[in-house]
Formats: C-alpha cells, structure tokens, sequence
C-alpha cells in the first residue's frame, strides 16, 4: 500500500470567522462563546481577526473563497460598521468572487432592522438564524434571550433587508417537548418561508449547564416519532433532506456546510476557530486550531503566537475523517471526490466498504456511494467499520471512540 498523498487539485477553499461574544451563555452550548459582560472591543477584536487571516495567506495564496461563514457566539451583537471593516478587509486580502455565499449567524434577541440592513450591504447574503423553538416555555427552558414574537419579527427584518436566504435553526427533543410541539415549531418556520431549515436534536454535551443540571427529555422512542414526523412534514412541504440535520428548498443548500461535510477546505481565523488546509507541494492535510479566549487571542503579537495547536492528518486516519462528514449526507459523494479531497486512493478501503454495503449501511449506485437509512440512523455503528489500525486490515484493534452526531447550536 502507497502511504502517500498525491493532489492533481486541491478541494475547495473556505473561509470560517469566529466571533465569540454572546448576551448570555445557553445552558446545552459547549461552543467556544464568552458572555459580553461589558463593551464587545470590536475594533480591537476585528483587527486581531484580519492579522491572522493575513498569517494564513501563505497557505492559501492564489486559491479562490468559495464560501464566507461568520459564526460565534452570537455575530449580530457586532455593529454594522464593524462586519463592513470585517468584509472589507477579507475582500481586500483574499480571492473572494462576488457572487460567493456568505453567511452569518445571528440571534432573534439582537435583531435590528437598522442592522441587519447594514449586514446585507457589508456583502453578507445570507443569515442563518437561531431560533431553536417558537415556543415560550421551550425557549425559556433553553436559556434564550428571546421570545417567539421576536423570532418572527427577525424573519421580518431579515426579508425586508434583502436577505432572500436564510436558514432557521430548530431543535427538537427540548425539555417536556411533545410530538405536537416539534412540528409545530416546523410548520412556523415552513410558514415564515424559510429557504433552509436546520433541525437538531438537543443532547446534553459534557461541560454545559444541561450536562450539570439535566432536564427532563423525551426518551428515545418519542425522539424517533419525532426525527420521523420532521422529516415527513418538510419532505410534504418541498424541503430536501440533503443532510441529517439540514433540509433546503431545491438548490438552497449551504455551499460552505456542503464544503466541510465533502472534506473541503477551510480557514478558520478568530479565537478558537479551527481550519483544515491540504498543500499540494507536501501532500499534507493539516488541522490547525487558534487560541481560545479572546483576551489572549487580541494580545498576541502575531498570528503564528495564536495558533493553539496543529496536526496532520495521518493516512491511517484518512477515511474515518473523510467519512464522519460525508456519511452525513443523504446522497453520499461521487467516488472519485475522496482521492481530489484526500490525495490517496479510496481502494485502499474497499474492504471496509464491502462491509458496510453488506451489512446495509451503504448503498452504491454508479459511481455514487451514500448511506441507507438504516446508515443514516445508525451513523455511529457505519463509521465504527471504519476505526481500525491500518486501512487493509479489518481485524486491527479499534482504537477510536464512538463518534457523537455534530449538535447545532
């Protein structure tokens, strides 16, 4: 076996910005976000934020942004004039076509008609807004800031600022949470005429309040009646499921999640932002993560003194890391997608994907390889065919742990 890369092209490149100031910290969040207890330094942060993009350009140089997403924390605290600098300065400094998707996150409680018309002229096109309920009593279990009047009414302003895209993020399964809530929930965002819908199902993570305090959740039965009765309604309503937990109108769906969920490419820049970078020349693929709390990440002289810590990826370790992404997606990838975005050749794992096929995880058609259902429900038990020690040898020792489903905030 040849454990080696080799890249005829890279993957696509993307551009992750993380902004991590919140209002106040969700008890089920464990993101990297820090309470504004006083002045967000804007400024000061956005500034730090373009240095280290900057320090990433040799990297990166000549390649071409096919997507932007600023995510946090909660991104909408910053002021207009402070996302226009952050856009100027990304325009200035990278090849990022006009027509790009660009996307950031922002919350119902710090909606601004003002604001959000600000955004939409920075050069953001697109808003992903975290709703998570429209009910009362389900939001304030979650610890939100806002209600489901303000939830609508960011919808509002969103639409009336030129944003015609933008995705809702739901969760189901909240304390008490009946069957009938959760679609309900569906319906309002259906009827708000959403593009794209995220819909996850909150679990309680290690290190959040949830986690120290858990509350009562439907047990495992209701949350299946409910994934199902989910999935039914905006399969009813002319929304695609092209991910576990994302569903669009027809060509509606996020380039900049589709990238990472097919093993592209992104720069992650801001304080505790992580990135994934192939070099064509090495054949290397190189995870890199920043720093974490603000204040340091903003002290630091330059850019290489924010970085928290990088590896690359071993070839051992390549298809379980191209896998926990793109099983993720209900149509799977074309075969010849894994050797452009891993540089090495996917035969070194067909016995582990006989297996998967005959156990009935997967399902190949052509050239197109994707999880059945029972893979897409059973994503841990799929990938767990993948952990071992070496690629070709199926009776190595597994020595990774279970893989937890991405959890949206």
């Amino acid at each position: 076996m040849i454990h080696q890369r080799h890249f005829t092209e890279l993957p696509p490149l993307s551009l992750y910005v993380h902004l991590p100031w919140c209002v106040k910290k969700c008890p089920y969040c464990d993101f990297n976000s820090h309470e504004a207890k006083t002045d967000i330094p804007e400024a000061a942060y956005i500034q730090a934020v373009l240095d280290d993009l900057t320090q990433e350009l040799p990297d990166i140089w000549g390649r071409k942004l096919s997507s932007v997403f600023i995510g946090g924390g909660t991104p909408s605290l910053f002021s207009g004039d402070a996302i226009d600098t952050l856009m100027s300065g990304i325009r200035t400094l990278t090849n990022l076509p006009p027509t790009a998707e660009v996307t950031m996150e922002a919350n119902p409680g710090t909606a601004e008609a003002q604001k959000f018309k600000d955004f939409r002229q920075s050069g953001i096109n697109r808003l992903s807004i975290g709703v998570q309920s429209f009910d009362n009593k389900a939001l304030q279990a979650l610890g939100r800031i806002h209600d489901a009047e303000e939830a609508i009414q960011a919808v509002a302003m969103a639409k009336n600022a030129g944003f015609d895209d933008f995705n809702l993020d739901l969760m189901f399964a909240l304390p008490e949470q009946t069957i009938e809530a959760a679609i309900e929930d569906v319906k309002q965002a259906i009827a708000l005429k959403a593009t794209h819908i995220s819909c996850y199902e909150l679990t309680l993570e290690p290190n959040t309040l949830f986690a120290r305090f858990p509350p009562i959740v439907p047990d495992d039965d209701s949350k299946w009646e409910m994934q199902e009765a989910i999935i039914k309604e905006l399969a009813t309503q002319g929304y695609q499921r092209y991910e576990v937990s994302a569903y669009s109108k027809p060509k509606r769906e996020s380039t900049h999640n589709s990238n990472y969920w097919q093993f592209g490419d992104y720069v992650g820049i801001g304080a505790g932002a992580h990135g994934k970078i192939s070099f064509a020349n090495t054949g290397t693929i190189t995870r890199r993560w920043k720093i974490k709390h603000p204040k340091a990440y903003m002290e630091k002289a330059s850019g290489s003194e924010r970085i928290g810590g990088q590896h690359n990826i071993s070839f051992e370790d390549t298809a379980i890391e191209f896998f926990m992404n793109a099983f993720r997606l209900t149509q799977g990838f074309a075969l010849p997608l894994f050797q452009a975005h891993t540089g090495v050749p996917l035969a070194n794992w067909q016995p582990e994907i006989d297996q998967a096929l005959d156990q009935g995880f997967l399902r190949q058609d052509g050239l197109q390889l994707a999880p059945t259902d029972k893979g897409v429900n059973f994503l841990n038990d799929l990938l767990q065919v993948f952990l071992t020690d070496e690629p070709d040898d199926p009776a190595a020792t597994k020595r990774y742990p279970i893989i937890p489903l991405f959890d949206g905030k």
